[in-house]
């Protein structure tokens, strides 16, 4: 599972998440340091649309072996091999759409002069951004600017040699492409989870073709062996279609599905695991390679099981078909990765929260048959992202929990990290926002948030992924949450995790622990969240539309919960002030008894697998939006001209070569997002398009 940040009442960047990892006494640390430093977070002309890119800085690379170098070098690489697998998981043909995009913007003999032309740069990089045609947060097909007539001519006026005709002529191509760019009734959500309707049908990922909904549950539920203490996560990494009336799955494996990426994926792998910090590591490595090559998903939770069991390596990895947020059912597993190194320094605060998780556990307001008797194995650090790619780029989670299989967890324990440097990131640049003093109740909430935002927001990841993911238990014999909760599931379960890290972020223990000064950050955090959850979020959805992704939806329902029951007591309250609406806490340990009740039933539903209950929960208080109160907050947001999205342009990593060696691997920040997009393309396509 992985956390998205808000972006909002974070406003100044504090060590807990600054991902610096420096000696202060070490002269030639605090070099390298003040080098990396001069780089700007902010990429100068890089806002467009409804999005800004920035950059991140990766402190400390210079300090790591050439063995840990090399090491970090060839995961980059495996990760950038699997860029083309994410578009095509998201809609069959978003290969077709990219390199048409990627063939006009470089080979495009007309007037890069006007209008026209900077409208259609503008909706390159929104594609480039969400890796597709479709939003990468809204899931709607992005509609462009320019007309269907100027497309044609860009296409026209390009070098065909590198447009993906696939045997077709001019006229076939543009017969094709126009309509799927330009009718926007066609594939117009990649991700459908209204209620009511055929979920898979209604969505336009590449994950299914030719089936329903009810069809794809039955198969899984025939293949699911009831009881199983140890289930595999059935479907995780194969595309479900019906070929001559038999449902067949395509895999994604060495000789199967996306082939072609996999293979060069697992030729950096294997040069990984021979540069390898030591043999746990070595080991997780080579279990993922075979995983890769024999698409069987017991090699992956036995990868899964080794690389948790690999806690002291510095250099770490994500890679592989992980979330399943891009499936309406929550099967399908998209392709990312992620390539950090430990924060030494700042590690130290999140491992005193998983030193605790027992504790957290034992003190959890859920039900006691529902909670672990025995928290196993949590890891918990920060990490400095030193590159990532498929899903993970260029919208990145600012927390990760893995694995997600259930049992894994409780047998095996998981890893909790914290993305330091991209939490740097977004707190260095949230500090020049309006958007606090607009939306902010009053000054005390504005100065407190300035004092405490940021290490309130960084305790809250924290105990979202190392407690929250990892807390309570299935009761045995209820299947997993994928098959019992369905649609429901990821939203579920990221509210459960966020209730956890709101119940504590209100308690002593974490004063006694030394890694917060006062309940004031509790404080500060419970504004926060009812803040986004009731107003700030609705500025990243259109005017009329319902929320449909995950982490939306658990913020909403979170907080909307609180609010009805909480009215009696007035524990949060709804205020007009010069006809703008603000949302103020009036009694923190009652919102914090609240809390508390939703994650015991949360809990429950999860334990259970009581789908009526979920879907009356989600439905409910996570889905629907106030028409007026929507149109308020986008005029107050519009006028403050700051993007809701923000990505990232990735590090490049460069080896320093002698012969066939490798003596050196030198780390550049690139300047401009487009460049880096066009340099993917020509590196990193390796599988055809589909025509």
């Amino acid at each position: 599972m992985k956390l998205k940040s808000l972006l909002f009442l974070s406003t100044s960047c504090m060590l807990l998440a600054s991902g610096c990892s420096h000696d202060s006494n070490n002269k030639i640390d605090q070099t390298k340091k003040a080098e990396v430093d001069t780089i700007p977070f902010e990429v100068e002309g890089d806002r467009f649309a409804d999005l800004q890119v920035l950059r991140y800085q990766v402190k400390g690379f210079d300090e790591l072996s050439l063995q840990q170098k090399q090491l970090a070098y060839f995961l980059y690489e495996a990760a950038l091999c699997g860029r083309d697998i994410i578009y095509d998981q998201k809609y069959k043909y978003n290969l077709t759409i990219r390199k048409t995009i990627d063939a006009i913007y470089t080979t495009y003999t007309g007037n890069k002069g006007t209008e026209d032309w900077k409208k259609f740069e503008n909706y390159a990089k929104r594609v480039w951004f969400s890796n597709g045609i479709h939003h990468h947060y809204s899931n709607m097909k992005m509609m462009p600017d320019f007309t269907q007539e100027y497309f044609v001519s860009l296409v026209q006026n390009c070098d065909p040699k590198l447009l993906p005709l696939e045997g077709k002529d001019m006229d076939a191509f543009l017969k094709l492409i126009n309509p799927i760019l330009f009718d926007s009734k066609i594939d117009a959500k990649i991700v459908d989870q209204s209620a009511g309707i055929d979920n898979i049908k209604a969505s336009s990922n590449n994950f299914y073709e030719g089936l329903t909904q009810k069809e794809v549950e039955d198969y899984y539920h025939k293949i699911a062996i009831k009881g199983n203490k140890t289930p595999v996560m059935y479907g995780l990494n194969s595309k479900l279609v019906k070929e001559n009336g038999k449902i067949v799955e395509k895999v994604w494996k060495v000789g199967g599905m996306y082939s072609a990426a996999i293979e060069k994926i697992v030729y950096w792998l294997e040069k990984a695991s021979g540069v390898a910090e030591n043999e746990k590591q070595k080991a997780a490595l080579d279990k993922l390679v075979k995983f890769y090559k024999s698409g069987d998903l017991k090699d992956f939770d036995d990868y899964s099981i080794a690389w948790v069991e690999d806690v002291n390596s510095r250099i770490d990895v994500v890679n592989g078909f992980i979330e399943v947020y891009g499936d309406a059912i929550g099967k399908k597993g998209s392709f990312e990765s992620v390539v950090s190194m430990k924060d030494m320094e700042a590690t130290k605060t999140i491992a005193a929260i998983g030193n605790e998780a027992q504790w957290f556990e034992d003190n959890s307001p859920i039900a006691p048959e529902h909670k672990k008797k025995e928290v196993k194995g949590i890891t918990a650090k920060v990490i400095t992202v030193i590159a990532e790619a498929g899903d993970a780029s260029p919208s990145t989670p600012i927390g990760i929990n893995l694995p997600n299989s259930n049992w894994i967890r409780e047998q095996h324990g998981s890893k909790s990290v914290s993305l330091g440097n991209i939490v740097e990131s977004y707190n260095v640049v949230g500090a020049k926002s309006p958007t606090l003093k607009e939306f902010a109740y009053d000054d005390a909430v504005i100065e407190r948030a300035k004092k405490y935002g940021a290490l309130a927001g960084s305790l809250h990841t924290d105990m979202h992924e190392v407690i929250g993911h990892a807390s309570g238990k299935i009761n045995e014999g209820v299947g997993t949450p994928d098959i019992t909760l369905k649609n429901y599931a990821n939203c579920l379960e990221e509210a459960r995790a966020d209730l956890v890290g709101l119940y504590y972020i209100y308690d002593q223990k974490l004063i006694d622990l030394k890694v917060m000064p006062s309940i004031e950050v509790g404080e500060t955090e419970y504004d926060n969240y009812i803040l986004n959850g009731l107003i700030m979020q609705l500025t990243r959805i259109k005017l009329g539309d319902n929320i449909e992704e995950a982490h939306m939806r658990n913020r909403q329902l979170v907080a909307s919960w609180a609010y009805e029951k909480g009215k009696k007591d007035n524990v949060i309250e709804i205020v007009k002030k010069n006809e703008k609406t603000y949302v103020k806490v009036n009694d923190y340990a009652k919102l914090r008894s609240l809390f508390g009740e939703l994650l015991k039933e949360i809990q429950r539903i999860k334990s259970e697998g009581d789908y009526k209950a979920a879907t009356a929960l989600v439905e409910g208080y996570g889905v629907k939006v106030d028409y007026a109160l929507h149109k308020e907050v986008l005029d107050r947001f519009e006028k403050l001209n700051v993007a809701p999205y923000k990505g990232f342009i990735q590090p490049k990593l460069v080896p320093v070569m002698e012969g066939d060696k490798i003596t050196d691997v030198k780390i550049e920040y690139p300047t401009s997002f487009s460049e880096q997009m066009i340099e993917y393309g020509k590196r990193y396509s390796f599988l055809p398009t589909i025509n």
